[in-house]
């Protein structure tokens, strides 16, 4: 089986990612926390096959935003990961439905999608993903605000899934997982709910992860 994870991610730059954490510990100390949240998602992906006796070995996408597909290509292959691709424009909800779409055109059966900001995030947790899609045509992962850390796509979603769950959603909002799975139950779809995680993007988030 096919499978691809896709780990949405802006690069480091000083002053232009993790800006609500920078107004708390200042731009420079910001990209180096995002730079490592980067390498460690990653990194959880490559572990999978090694962790899993090689069953589990998913082509890892990064997909880049706010950067050209060159940029993007030479970043994803200085992390580590099998290919580096642009995320386009568009809201965050657009962008996450263009990479679940596109991994389905390229013939993935499995995708599961996470960002870039997941102190908490084990090579475990991304196996429970894949393995909740060979029973279920969707996989969410919980996070504490509200929102969710992951969301995945098996063989048995149909096409218009990702568009209809990704698409006029209250991103930032406390109600993201509930609207995405109330969205879901009118489709017929039961989504298998992973363990909650937290996602680091301000000063107090790092307190546990210190």
């Amino acid at each position: 089986m096919r499978r691809q994870l896709v780990v949405l991610a802006r690069r480091p730059v000083p002053g232009r990612c993790k800006r609500r954490l920078a107004a708390g510990v200042g731009n420079r100390r910001a990209a180096l926390v995002q730079e490592r949240l980067c390498r460690h998602a990653l990194a959880c992906g490559r572990a999978l096959a090694r962790l899993a006796g090689g069953v589990w070995l998913p082509e890892i996408v990064l997909a880049a935003d706010a950067l050209g597909p060159r940029a993007a290509r030479r970043w994803a292959q200085r992390l580590g990961a099998d290919r580096g691709l642009a995320q386009g424009p568009g809201g965050l909800g657009l962008r996450m439905q263009r990479q679940l779409q596109r991994a389905r055109r390229e013939g993935a059966q499995q995708v599961v999608l996470i960002g870039s900001d997941l102190p908490t995030l084990e090579p475990a947790d991304l196996i429970a993903a894949f393995q909740a899609l060979e029973r279920s045509p969707l996989v969410l992962g919980p996070a504490a605000d509200g929102g969710y850390w992951l969301i995945g796509v098996g063989p048995q979603a149909a096409p218009e899934l990702p568009g209809r769950l990704c698409g006029g959603m209250p991103w930032g909002g406390s109600r993201v997982l509930a609207c995405t799975v109330a969205a879901a139950r009118r489709l017929g779809v039961e989504p298998v709910l992973l363990a909650c995680r937290a996602d680091l993007d301000r000063p107090e988030d790092l307190r546990p992860w210190r």
